[in-house]
Formats: structure tokens, sequence, C-alpha cells
């Protein structure tokens, strides 16, 4: 039986728990009421078009992520080349740049008007035709380029960790370098490299901008187009319920995948094993910094250059308030979601009961709700909540009458609050972890408890772990798109909606300056993690 003191972390605890369940109950309660007309016409025009789309990019951009970013994973953590010193961490910088911004920049450089295409025609004659880029391979070949380091990070970090000894023995074994990666590092790189599949896959399904950007329809997109086209958000949280299924189903086969694996327990090494020569070493170079260049250096070029040509005329103003209400967003969801992840970290420390345990791994589960699963389930909850409770309160009690939960400001913080949960409980609970019990009993037995504990004792410790969740919630409610989209206030646009909508008129060279913006703030949090990164292989 849980301690007195350890129960009155339990409140809290089950509070976050229950907003997380409560967009996945309102998903679930979207099916009592069911629209045959809207659903005739979806599976007769587009359901089955969504549901081979949705297959084809997911089994595209899997087998993609997997071969470039293994790849680069095997090259940078056990071969010697020129440029791997640099590479190795400059791999790691598509993070910062969001799908969508990369999906318009692709499509501005090789559509048939765009510069790469007029000037082959220049060089080569008017009859050269290149591939469409608005295909299906064109939106595989963006969301591959921007997920790819999810399964590079991971997969880099379990080479690092499998040690020299076990290289040295297959050496001692007759295998060839080749033979010893295939039947000795990538099996026991496996669940690192699921993980990080599962992880790009998950943000492939929940891509919002990127295939909006290309017209290539998925769940996603007919989740705001049922929305805001048919004006039915039943029968959008309907659609919302499939694709959580399908979420779902990614991460219980990646829990299935990874079975009982255990990562390898040698000492990580630093140092690479092969030393590549001859063409063997180019081939490397041309292969990694063909990676690099395609996902981040060409974009921010390209980036660059519209801004000069025309993004620059749009500092004014409008900019100003777009850039102001970004912040705001981005400033208050971090502050709100850094106390709450806190106050999950410390019950779970100080009440670690199975109950409180339960709740806090639940609590963690938001960031598998893709943002316009979640947008839709709370915007469905909020709209029944202002029609029979806050509608009719209002006009007993002498109001207007209208609905204020729907399209405020805070239905819209709950979301980010929601999604980036798990964000901010990563570093919180490992710093909370490096503070060993000791410390706070010595603390307690010279007199000092309660509030002073926590402010004279823990936060100071806190501070790294605290800012660095604080910076990973801010810039992705930056970059989050349809969740923004779907449930922003009335006159609240930011930099992503404002790429939206740029995009959405083909104005590639407009978006420019609202693009660079993010990508710049984004840059923030994959430097820290490559740092973070160079300490480790040094340790």
């Amino acid at each position: 039986m849980a301690h007195p003191a350890q129960r009155r972390w339990y409140p809290i605890s089950f509070a976050v728990a229950f907003l997380v369940l409560l967009p996945l109950s309102v998903l679930l309660l979207s099916w009592g009421e069911v629209d045959g007309e809207i659903w005739s016409h979806l599976w007769e025009t587009q359901m089955p078009r969504l549901l081979g789309n949705t297959l084809v990019l997911v089994t595209g951009v899997s087998v993609g992520v997997t071969v470039i970013g293994v790849s680069l994973a095997w090259l940078t953590s056990l071969c010697e080349f020129p440029g791997r010193r640099w590479l190795d961490w400059a791999l790691m910088l598509p993070f910062a740049v969001p799908a969508y911004v990369l999906a318009f920049v692709f499509i501005g450089l090789f559509d048939f008007s765009g510069p790469v295409q007029t000037l082959l025609r220049e060089w080569f004659g008017s009859g050269l035709r290149l591939p469409r880029v608005r295909s299906t391979g064109g939106v595989i070949t963006v969301l591959v380029l921007v997920f790819y380091p999810y399964v590079y990070l991971l997969a880099r970090a379990a080479f690092l960790a499998q040690g020299k000894g076990l290289m040295e023995a297959a050496r001692v074994l007759g295998q060839s370098p080749w033979q010893a990666f295939w039947r000795v590092a990538l099996p026991m790189a496996r669940p690192a490299i699921g993980a990080g599949l599962a992880l790009a896959v998950m943000e492939t399904l929940a891509d919002f901008g990127a295939v909006a950007v290309f017209n290539f329809d998925t769940f996603t997109t007919a989740i705001y187009k049922t929305w805001y086209g048919f004006f039915s958000l039943s029968s959008a949280a309907q659609l919302a319920s499939l694709l959580l299924l399908g979420v779902c189903l990614v991460l219980y086969g990646e829990r299935r995948a990874r079975g009982a694996s255990r990562p390898a327990s040698e000492r990580p090494r630093g140092k690479a094993l092969y030393h590549l020569h001859g063409i063997k070493a180019l081939a490397a170079t041309f292969w990694c910094s063909l990676v690099f260049a395609c996902a981040f250096v060409i974009p921010m070029l390209q980036l660059l250059v519209w801004f000069w040509q025309r993004g620059r005329f749009d500092l004014d103003e409008r900019y100003a308030g777009l850039i102001l209400h970004t912040l705001y967003l981005g400033g208050m969801a971090a502050l709100l979601t850094v106390c709450v992840a806190l106050l999950l970290a410390f019950s779970r420390r100080l009440a670690p009961a199975r109950p409180v345990r339960a709740a806090v791994g639940l609590a963690n589960l938001g960031y598998a709700l893709p943002g316009s699963v979640l947008a839709v389930s709370l915007m469905l909850a909020f709209s029944y909540l202002d029609k029979h409770l806050v509608i009719p309160l209002s006009g007993w009690l002498g109001g207007a009458g209208k609905p204020l939960l729907l399209g405020s400001l805070g239905a819209l913080l709950l979301a980010y609050l929601v999604r980036f949960m798990a964000v901010a409980y990563g570093p919180l609970e490992n710093g909370l972890a490096r503070i060993r019990p000791s410390l706070p009993e010595a603390s307690r037995s010279l007199g000092v408890g309660g509030p002073a504990l926590f402010f004279r004792v823990y936060l100071p410790l806190l501070v790294p772990g605290t800012l660095s969740a604080a910076l990973l919630v801010f810039v992705d409610v930056l970059k989050e798109m349809p969740a923004t989209l779907l449930m922003r206030p009335f006159g609240w646009d930011t930099l992503a909606v404002r790429i939206f909508e740029m995009t959405s008129e083909g104005e590639w060279a407009r978006a420019a300056l609202p693009a660079l913006t993010l990508v710049l703030v984004g840059l923030l949090p994959v430097i820290g993690l490559i740092r973070r990164s160079a300490r480790r292989i040094g340790h």
C-alpha cells in the first residue's frame, strides 16, 4: 500500500493521463453517429486512393530512410574517409528543416518552370523533360531526406556502442568488413534501427504540410478537407481514428520486432575501424556529401535566394505580428508543458507505485498522436462542451451565449501540452535521475523541506534539463502545422500558417522568409544534440 505522502501525487499523474485519454475517448465516441452520405462519398471517390497513397508513402519512406540512415551511420561510425569528422555531425542538421519547407523548395527548384529544368532546357534543348517532381516519387524523396536522421542518429549510436571487440572477433573468424556488417553489426543494431524507423513512419503518417504542398492526398489531408469541405467534425474524427489505428500498429510492430533484444554492453568506441582509401574513400565522401547537400545545403541556398529576390520585402508590421504570435505560442506552450512534465517527473520519483507509473506512461503517449488527430478530437470535445455546458450556462447568467472553448487559445495550448509532453518529460526525468536520494535526505535533516527543498536543491540541479526540455518543446511548437492550422484562434496566424498560405498559392519566394526563420530557430536544439553526442563519444 502506498504511503500517505505518496498518495498526494496520485491526482497529478491521473489528471495528466486523463488529458491524453480525452482525445482517445472522443475519437472512439465519434463512431456513435455516422454520416452515411459523407462516408459513401469518401468510399466511392477517395478512400481507396487514400489507403493506396498512404501505404505506398509509408513503404517508400521506410525503405529510403533505412537505406540512407543505416549506410550513413555505418560509414561515419566505423570508417575513416576524407570529410568524415564534419559529415558526422553535419548529417544531423536536416533535423532542423520542417518537411513542408523542404517540400516547397523541391517543387520550386525542380518543377517544369523552375530554375533547374529551365537551365537544362537552355543547355540541351527545349525537348528535355525530367521526371515530374509533383509525383509519388517526389513526395517520398522529400520525406526520406527529412526523416532519415531518426534512423541515422540511433543506428550511429548503436554501431558506436558495439565496441571494437566484436568487429575484431569477426575478423579473426575470417569475416570481411561487409560480412561483419551483415552478420554481426546490423543484427545487433536492429532494435535501434527499428526504433528510428518507427519514428520516421509515425512522422510520415502524421505529416500534413509536405503532402499538402505536393497535393498528394493521404489521411491527414483528408481529415482537413472533411472538416473544412464537408463541415463534418464527426466524420473528420472518424478518419482521425483510422489514422491513429495505423500509428498504434506501427508502435506495436516496433515493440514486437524489438522483442527481448539487449543493447551491446561493450565500452563505446570513438575511433574508426576501417580506413578507406582510393575509390572507396571518394565514394564514401561523395555519398555522405550528396545526402547532406540535397537535404540541407541546396534548400538553404535556395531559400536565401528567394528571400533576397522577394521575401525581404515582406519584412513589415504583419510579419512582426507573425513572429510575435509564433514566439508567444511557443513560449507559453513550453512553460506550461515543462511545468506539467516536471510534476510528472517528481510524481514518478517520489511515488513509484504501479498506478503512478502507469499514469505517467499513459501521459507520455500523446507524442504518438498526430497533430491532426489530436486537433480534431479536442475540437470535437470542446464543441460538445460549448453546446451542452458553456452556452446554456452563459445564457443563464445573462451572457451572450457564445462558445468559449472551441477556437480558443487555451484549447490550442492544451493540444500542444498533450502532443509534446513526452518531449519535455525525457530530459527532466534524466536530470532528476542524476540527483542522488542522499542529497535531498541530507537537506531534510538540516531542516530544509517542502518548497524550500525544491528551490534550493532540486531546481539548481535541474536547470540544464529544464532548459533542454523547454527549448525542444518551443521548437516543436513553432514547426507544428496541423494542430495550429485547425485550432488557432481567429487572427492568430503563425510562421507555419504563413508558409501554408503562401505555398497553397504557389508563392514559393514569399514563403522563404518564414521558412528561414523556422529553420534557424530549429538549429538550436540540433546543435545541442550534436554537442551532447560529441561529449558522449569523447567519454
